[in-house]
This record gives C-alpha cells, sequence and structure tokens, in this order.
C-alpha cells in the first residue's frame, strides 16, 4: 500500500531536481494557466532558468535529501537524462500516490505532459499497483483566455478533465481537491472514478485561483491543520470532514524574495512545509514566525534553505511526492 495522507512517517520519498528547469515556449495552456496575471505575454521569459537558479536549487536539494537520509528515509531521484520541457524541479505536480493508484495527471500544461516519464524508473519498485499514465492531448476549448487579468474567472472550462496532482491532499478515506487554474471539476470527477469506495473527493472552491492547494492549506497531522489566512476566511468554506479539526493560522511570510524577472510563487511559499511524521516538518530557514507557531503544538521544524521556492514555484512540499508513509 502507497501513502494514503500527509503526515504518517515518511519511509520512501522522490525528490526532485532543477537540472534543465526551463519555462517553454508560451502557448495558449501556459498563458492562461500560468501567466494570466501577465499583461503583456512579451515580459514571460522562456527557455532554461539562469544557471545560478539551477545550481543554488540543486545545492539546496542536496542539503534536503542528506537530511532525509539522517532520518532513515529512502530518497529517489528523477532521472536527469529524461530532458523536461518544464521541469523535474516539483515531482509533486504530476503523480499523485495514492493506496494501490499510481495517476500521472492529465496537468493543464501541454509541456508538462510527459514529465513523469522521468520517474518512472521510482514506480516500476511498485508493479503490485496501478499506474495509469494515459495523458490525453487538451484541445483549446479547455482553455479560458478570458482569465486574463481577471482572478475571479478561472483559466480552466468543464471541456475536458484536466489537474495537477498538486491540486490534491490526502487525508485517509478523504481527498481534498482545488479546484483553481490547474484543476477543474471533471478532473475531480475523474479522480473519484478511478479511487472509487476507497476515499471521497471533496471539493474546496472559491478560496484561491490560481494553482495549487499546498500554499493554501497543510495537514500537519490527524485532526489539526495549517491555513492560509489570506485565502480561508471562515472554516465554514472549508469541505465539512475538516470543519471539526484544529487550526493554526499561518504566520505572516518572510519574504525570501525571488530571482530578478522570475517569480512562479507567493509570498505564501512559507506554508510549504513537508511532513517527515506527525511531529516533525521541513520549513524554509527563514521562516522563524512559523516555527514558533508550530512549535506551540509540539512540532519539530527542520529549518532547511529553499532559496529559489519562489523563483521556480515549489518548495518543500511541491520539490517531493512521498511513496510509502507507514503507520506509527
Amino acid at each position: 500500500m502507497l501513502s494514503l495522507n500527509e503526515w504518517d512517517p515518511l519511509k520512501t520519498v522522490i525528490v526532485g531536481s532543477a537540472t534543465n528547469a526551463a519555462i517553454p515556449k508560451v502557448d495558449l495552456s501556459l498563458r492562461t494557466v500560468n501567466y494570466a496575471n501577465v499583461t503583456d505575454i512579451n515580459d514571460i521569459p522562456t527557455g532554461l532558468y539562469p544557471k545560478q537558479v539551477i545550481d543554488e536549487a540543486n545545492e539546496d536539494l542536496e542539503v534536503f535529501c542528506d537530511f532525509l537520509k539522517k532520518e532513515n528515509i529512502e530518497v529517489l531521484r528523477p532521472d536527469d537524462g529524461v530532458i523536461p520541457e518544464y521541469y523535474n524541479y516539483c515531482p509533486r505536480d504530476g503523480v499523485l500516490v495514492y493506496d494501490d493508484l499510481i495517476l500521472a495527471t492529465p496537468q493543464p500544461l501541454r509541456a508538462r505532459k510527459n514529465e513523469h516519464l522521468a520517474l518512472e524508473h521510482c514506480f516500476l519498485k511498485y508493479p503490485e499497483v496501478r499506474y495509469i499514465k494515459n495523458r490525453p492531448d487538451h484541445p483549446d476549448s479547455l482553455y479560458n483566455e478570458a482569465c486574463v487579468q481577471d482572478k475571479d474567472v478561472l483559466a480552466l472550462t468543464e471541456t475536458t478533465a484536466s489537474f495537477d496532482a498538486a491540486n490534491v491532499l490526502k487525508c485517509n478515506q478523504d481527498l481534498f481537491y482545488l479546484v483553481s487554474n490547474s484543476g477543474n471539476k471533471q478532473g475531480a470527477a475523474y479522480l473519484q472514478e478511478l479511487v472509487g469506495n476507497n476515499a471521497k473527493v471533496h471539493l474546496v472552491e472559491g478560496v484561491y485561483s490560481y494553482m495549487h492547494i499546498d500554499s493554501t492549506i497543510a495537514l500537519l497531522r490527524e485532526g489539526l491543520m495549517l491555513l492560509n489566512p489570506s485565502r480561508i476566511k471562515s472554516i465554514d468554506q472549508l469541505p465539512k470532514p475538516l470543519q471539526s479539526w484544529d487550526y493554526i493560522w499561518a504566520s505572516e511570510p518572510i519574504d525570501i524574495g525571488h530571482y530578478p524577472g522570475y517569480c512562479n510563487a507567493s509570498i505564501w511559499m512559507n506554508m510549504n512545509v513537508f511532513s517527515i511524521n506527525p511531529n516533525l516538518i521541513v520549513v524554509e530557514e527563514s521562516q522563524e514566525p512559523l516555527r514558533k507557531a508550530l512549535e506551540k503544538y509540539k512540532i519539530d521544524c527542520a529549518m532547511l534553505p529553499m532559496r529559489h521556492e519562489r523563483t521556480l514555484g515549489g518548495g518543500f512540499h511541491c520539490v517531493t511526492l512521498d511513496l510509502i508513509r507507514s503507520k506509527p
């Protein structure tokens, strides 16, 4: 059985790589999903990320991997021989691991269609699970150009199922799915078909249009979550299974900045934490206010560097894909 939630003791994990990270040529999918807030498409940088970004990001990932290994966690890495159109930095984005399922999700960005191929050698360790990778070629009708410069209009129509795996948080028999620019309701319905009676897919709507769920809600352990106060205004906005949980309002982020001209995430990447077990969480090293808030709940924090989490659009939760977690 593969990972069922976000917090049980971690045993095996994939950690991404910044090698060959690039912004692909601008097409309809990239324009609407990633850069709807940009007025002029000529302001979107394309091609490989600056060498400094790639090198420093890889240095920080190595520090993270060394920490994980010292915690007796098996660490797997993408195959850098599989050259991505976008990147292999965030394995969380494109593959959902749950119970007996490894799903290469039908991501909305056309350039990311084949990223799962860099991870396939990791999945071969689990021949007993369902590995589904039938990613479609999305039609133009999936993308709503009215979203440009209007954050209240979502980038995706309901033409076909499309979502990033990072739109989903796992909570045993409940899966929480953010409807946003990177996930439509058809995608949630498709996921529900795949998991069947093993889990219930709950929609999270109207809280954050841009992309993924893991800078809005973090499930720290059974019954305790971290919430983004700039997006969650009332617990009533959450699915019913979460409304009875205890919660921590995330501290005001320490802005670590980004490489000039490259910004793929908000300051709320400080919430993109990653659980090693119910009592130990990895946090970006600058986020001292968040550390203090978590320690009040007897959660230890491993403070590690992630200098380019805003530049590349991925913190510790994004750059990981937890394969195996065991019951404490």
